[in-house]
């Protein structure tokens, strides 16, 4: 008996999806795909599993304890992938160097993360986002924002807001503040996690003026509309910082341009998890779920790190964060097409298999009777699979 509910069960952090939510996930999959589409977007498919050394190109020590690491037959470390950025990274470095830019590319993929599950977020869970490749222009920027706004309507979402920061505002800042690399990974890291008490400490324990002091414990505090980046800019005066805060606002000013500033709110403190983001970062929230819906960035030099010099922005959704937000909003996902429902009286069975074939070449999606039953029966059954249309044959 133990055997056998070990047999039945799955491992931790994965889950199955039943049929009306495996229907509603590809339905979500399958809008957002259109919506890349539209945009001029590629999909590429890269390998669930890669070696180590690939998948933790320039970010190793922070993701390596995350991540489900095997072995092959020549005792080669692989992993399954974290996350999708680096594969394509890797592919667009090693394969694509000689296609024209930039690179547009789209894809839908689970992904694998070791840590401990949570709602809308286990460790096998499923993602779908786009990277632009080759463009270091703040279009580049305002378009990938604009798309992943246009995406999350697509799925049914309409109330939910785009938090947009600059890391190199953060990091203008902290060098002008005369911190130490130690005391600026701490603060990242407090920033990240949005850890204001721990932040508050680094900042009182620091060898710094009070000015800076005051500044470094201001940065969560920076968010609003387009005058906290004012705000922003009296604060510092080193380079770095305003050159970010200009970028900040020339993207705003494109995205006013889609008709998309309604989304988007200035938040400084969005530094994201991880460590290759070089410029524009941003994450989309709606109520009622306390974490993202989506996030990206700029990554200019995670291709250096393959051999190859190119920038990088892009952007991944959570589906399954998707589907939760739907159910809390009291939305409906996308459907899937059910059409028609064709049963049959008794002796009736190659007259309905001629209907139903009819009917699909038509475009018709449509499910057959396994055995004749009554009309009653029949439409009871349509109704609770969800046809639109009973075909009884006599």
């Amino acid at each position: 008996m133990e055997n056998r509910e070990m047999v039945l069960e799955i491992p931790y952090g994965t889950r199955d999806f039943l049929p009306r939510e495996a229907a509603g996930k590809r339905a979500i999959e399958a809008a957002i795909a259109e919506e890349f589409n539209l945009w001029g977007y590629d999909e590429i498919v890269t390998p669930t599993v890669e070696f180590l050394d690939t998948l933790t190109m320039g970010n190793g020590s922070n993701l390596e304890p995350h991540m489900f690491k095997l072995f092959d037959k020549n005792n080669r470390t692989m992993a399954l992938r974290y996350e999708m950025t680096t594969p394509i990274a890797r592919v667009a470095a090693s394969r694509m160097k000689e296609d024209k830019l930039p690179l547009k590319l789209s894809y839908i993929s689970s992904v694998f993360r070791y840590e401990q599950a949570q709602t809308g977020r286990q460790c096998e869970f499923h993602q779908a986002g786009v990277e632009l490749l080759g463009s270091d222009k703040a279009t580049a920027d305002a378009e990938i924002i604009a798309l992943a706004i246009s995406a999350l309507k697509k799925t049914g979402l309409n109330d939910f807001i785009i938090c947009l920061g600059q890391v190199d505002f953060i990091n203008g800042l902290m060098k002008q503040c005369g911190l130490s690399a130690k005391e600026m990974g701490n603060i990242r890291a407090a920033i990240e996690n949005r850890d204001l008490v721990g932040l508050n400490n680094i900042a009182d324990k620091a060898d710094i003026s009070d000015d800076a002091r005051k500044m470094v414990k201001e940065i969560p505090l920076l968010h609003g509309n387009r005058e906290i980046l004012k705000k922003a800019y009296s604060m510092v005066n080193n380079e770095q910082s305003r050159k970010a805060l200009d970028n900040l606002s020339e993207i705003c000013n494109l995205l006013e341009a889609y008709g998309v500033s309604e989304y988007i709110t200035f938040d400084l403190g969005v530094i994201r998890d991880f460590t290759y983001y070089t410029g524009m970062v941003f994450e989309a929230y709606t109520p009622g779920l306390g974490y993202p819906l989506c996030g990206g960035g700029r990554y200019d030099n995670m291709l250096t790190d393959f051999g190859t010099d190119m920038s990088a922005t892009g952007f991944a959704f959570g589906i399954e964060r998707v589907m939760l937000a739907l159910e809390r909003h009291g939305l409906k996902a996308p459907q899937t097409q059910r059409d028609v429902y064709v049963a049959f009286a008794p002796g009736k069975e190659p007259e309905a298999i001629k209907a139903v074939q009819k009917l699909r070449m038509a475009g018709e999606a449509c499910e057959m009777a396994m055995g004749p039953s009554t009309e009653q029966d029949a439409e009871e059954y349509r109704a609770g699979k969800g046809y639109q249309q009973l075909i009884f044959v006599r």
